[in-house]
């Protein structure tokens, strides 16, 4: 391919601008590479499995057969702008872009859906709304390939690295600020039995880990009847969250889908 050739490592995406899951061999990681797609790991398979790690200019691997079959499902190209030693600021919308024009020096500029991407010379670590409508994209991230783009590409300057420098969490749940009337079940919460929250938990996490197709629809919907059965009575913790965006994110989910479908599940249940 015409970027892989260019150093620039590339992989397919599924609907919804998403990677595609690890396969059988792979699946939880069992195959001992790319532990949370955060290593390059020993991993041997020949599938794009692990998200972003997947991303590569070995043209072997990019015209096997394995890859083939996934690139004619694919909607979508993204590349690993780490990998190619770049750096994209992803911004989401007109505010967002206005204040690049006055706060970052010019560069390279892709128009997207919704806003632009500004791409740099120079690798950083990634981060995810770093302020309203902006996200970096680098290391250990992808960004959808949406073509060259138009002007010239100036180095990596100190003001987009000062965004990260207090890295913001990749788990962010929405408070749970939910109480129990008083009297309702006699002051008694079953929730609060370890054995019945833990099941509980641990069935979210299995029913997300386990989704083949509509995995952002598949996470909502978990997100909903986690919610329904524990979010009213306070027993829900930032742990407890932290599992299922943890579980969401490695199928691929973003932070902020992760965020976006917790939000409004909440609002659904009239949270």
């Amino acid at each position: 391919m015409n970027l892989a050739a260019r150093a620039v490592p590339v992989l397919p995406l599924r609907a919804g601008k998403l990677p595609f899951g690890n396969c059988i061999v792979c699946r939880d990681n069992s195959c001992g590479g790319r532990p949370n797609m955060k290593t390059a790991g020993p991993c041997r398979c020949l599938r794009p499995c692990h998200g972003w790690a997947a991303a590569t200019t070995d043209p072997a691997v990019l015209q096997s057969p394995a890859w083939a079959e996934v690139w004619q499902q694919a909607q979508a190209v993204a590349y690993h702008p780490g990998g190619a030693g770049l750096t994209v600021v992803d911004l989401d919308n007109a505010d967002a872009i206005a204040w690049a024009r006055q706060s970052l020096p010019a560069t390279r500029t892709v128009p997207t859906t919704r806003g632009e991407h500004w791409v740099y010379l120079g690798s950083m670590q990634s981060a995810n709304a770093v302020r309203p409508g902006v996200d970096i994209k680098s290391l250990m991230q992808y960004a959808r390939w949406l073509g060259p783009g138009a002007g010239t590409m100036t180095d990596l300057p100190d003001a987009v690295r000062a965004l990260v420098a207090k890295e913001p969490s990749t788990v962010r749940p929405a408070p749970l600020a939910i109480t129990v009337p008083t009297g309702v079940g006699g002051g008694h919460c079953r929730h609060r039995m370890p054995s019945y929250l833990e099941r509980g938990i641990a069935m979210a996490e299995q029913r997300i880990t386990e989704a083949r197709s509509a995995v952002h629809t598949t996470v909502y919907r978990t997100f909903l009847a986690v919610l329904s059965a524990h979010g009213r009575c306070g027993c829900l913790s930032d742990a407890h969250v932290a599992r299922l965006f943890t579980a969401a994110q490695a199928k691929g989910e973003s932070p902020r889908h992760c965020t976006d479908a917790w939000t409004n599940a909440r609002t659904a249940l009239g949270m």
